[in-house]
């Protein structure tokens, strides 16, 4: 083969050659980077907040015509409502450290019944030998003012947060929670107190007499 030949013959396959790999590094180009297996979060980035369900929830209208109306303790401090599904709210303090009492009102029909939500509630307990709590929930039914009542009564660890309150979870041991659902004109009100087993104590009779106080609308 002469020089002149094989350098053709060179230049030939250094051309196919440049056009294979040019076509393999654009092929490459035009392939989307392959996602992650997992994405962590940063070490110490903050957790993503997720948006309050009660803010999607329909502002409940509250008028002379269906608002029930009580009397707190004295010693209960009375605090902002944490949304507009809280009518009110109390700071509660005790030995055991303080308590909360809150009053939801959703609106008009709705809520759920007094024994449905009882055993909601008991549900956020959990008993020591892994039993369930509505076992051991005591509930009284009576009338206070002409407003049907039912009173609930139940502990041990409680879990709060969560889907209604927009906040994470928290487990906490030796809980107890008093309630109270009240029939009002055109649906229940809740009366919610939770709090370390020795500060509702010291405040169960408080409790009682602030159900007792509820009056229907004027």
């Amino acid at each position: 083969m002469t020089s002149r030949k094989l350098a053709l013959l060179l230049a030939a396959f250094a051309v196919v050659a440049a056009v294979a790999c040019g076509n393999q590094q654009q092929t490459a180009e035009q392939q989307p980077a392959a996602a992650p297996a997992t994405e962590e979060m940063p070490a110490g980035h903050p957790p993503v907040q997720q948006p309050d369900p009660t803010s999607m929830m329909p502002t409940p209208v509250v008028t002379q015509a269906n608002v029930l109306s009580w009397t707190a303790p004295g010693d209960w401090t009375q605090e902002p409502p944490a949304n507009a599904m809280r009518q009110s709210q109390y700071r509660i303090p005790g030995s055991g450290g303080d308590g909360e009492c809150v009053v939801y009102y959703f609106g008009a029909g709705q809520g759920g019944g007094p024994m449905a939500n009882a055993e909601r509630w008991a549900g956020q307990f959990t008993q020591p030998d892994g039993s369930p709590s509505i076992e051991v929930m005591e509930t009284e039914e009576f009338v206070t003012n002409g407003l049907d009542t039912l009173l609930i009564k139940v502990s041990g660890t409680y879990s709060s947060g969560g889907m209604m309150t927009g906040a994470p979870a928290q487990t906490m041991p030796g809980y107890k929670l008093l309630g109270a659902v009240v029939e009002g004109p055109d649906s229940n009100w809740f009366f919610k107190f939770t709090g370390p087993a020795a500060t509702v104590d010291e405040n169960a009779e408080a409790f009682r007499t602030l159900v007792d106080s509820v009056q229907p609308p004027a």
